[in-house]
């Protein structure tokens, strides 16, 4: 009888290990930017594997992709084929205020990831401002409405031409990945008159002398927080530690990038194989606008915003509650 119970004990404590387990794998996305090198470092120098192992988790295995737009990252994460995502902060907003009370598909911040300058260029010799833009023109965003691009775009054109107004050059917005976009642009052959970008696209159509910067959203918005990174709610739930680990890693690598410009200029070349010079990543890292920082800065300035527009039904009375705990206590806004 002494050793049923024995066995029986054990056998609980096993499959009650194997319940309370956390992944092996985590899956990850990043777009093609420079927002996303702290992901890019994440990726290259293997720092969740590295956290997760201090933290008593073993070999844990990360699986990237890269993905650009709200929108299709939003699809990704609710389709459960993502566990943690850098997006633009309007995305994620957008996200959130959707899935709020639902609790298979609610979200939650692990942290800010970046801010920058973007700036809205274009081929257009006759547009100096946003109120030269004609029903000729189309400007290049990674995803209608709901991107990064998309929302400060119109936040520019709301102080512009009034919050009434804020749509007025949605029409005129057309879907198209960064990359994409910039060869349009410089192509000039296209039906892309203006793309609204951030770096390293802005730097790369700026060199051309034909193109001319309309506006830049630092100059606009100030430096907030543009980028942050998400998981949903029920990932962190299940995978505490793995959680942390993650936010480990990025801690890690906003150090790195801070102390290695030179360092962090190579990573970025090598994950995001673009055909930029070191001495140019170098200059775009060096930009006081461009700034890594995994607390949140200015958040509810979109929040404000997108209420007001009313592009989301439930908002947040704080930035806090977009938020995990660990980042609650931190002086953002």
């Amino acid at each position: 009888m002494l050793k049923f119970a024995l066995a029986s004990a054990v056998a609980l404590a096993l499959v009650s290990g194997k319940a309370n387990a956390e992944a092996s794998t985590v899956r990850l996305s990043h777009g093609y930017g420079m927002l996303y090198l702290p992901l890019m470092v994440i990726r290259d120098q293997q720092l969740i594997e590295k956290n997760a192992k201090k933290l008593g988790l073993g070999d844990v295995k990360t699986t990237w992709a890269t993905l650009d737009g709200g929108n299709v990252i939003n699809d990704a994460m609710l389709s459960g084929n993502l566990d943690i995502a850098g997006t633009g902060a309007p995305g994620f907003i957008t996200l959130w205020s959707k899935a709020n009370g639902i609790p298979r598909s609610e979200v939650i911040g692990l942290g800010a990831l970046s801010t920058a300058a973007l700036w809205l260029n274009t081929n257009n010799p006759n547009v100096k401002s946003l109120k030269d833009f004609t029903p000729k023109d189309k400007i290049a965003i990674p995803g209608i409405k709901t991107s990064l691009s998309a929302v400060v775009l119109q936040m520019a054109v709301a102080k512009t031409f009034g919050v009434a107004n804020y749509t007025k050059l949605d029409p005129l917005t057309v879907s198209l990945g960064h990359p994409e976009a910039v060869g349009a642009l410089l192509s000039h052959k296209t039906e892309i008159t203006a793309h609204f970008t951030s770096p390293p696209f802005s730097y790369q159509e700026a060199k051309d002398p034909k193109i001319t910067r309309v506006i830049s959203s630092s100059e606009t918005l100030g430096n907030i927080t543009l980028d942050v990174v998400f998981a949903l709610k029920q990932f962190t739930a299940q995978n505490p530690k793995l959680t942390q680990a993650f936010i480990a890693a990025q801690e890690e690598a906003n150090a790195y990038i801070a102390k290695d410009r030179k360092g962090a200029a190579e990573t970025f070349l090598r994950v995001s194989k673009l055909k930029l010079t070191q001495g140019e990543v170098e200059k775009m890292l060096a930009d006081p606008d461009t700034q890594f920082s995994s607390t949140p800065v200015g958040i509810m300035q979109f929040v404000e915003f997108m209420s007001l527009a009313n592009t989301i039904k439930t908002r947040p009375k704080t930035w806090s509650e977009l938020f995990v705990d660990s980042v609650k206590a931190r002086k953002g806004s």
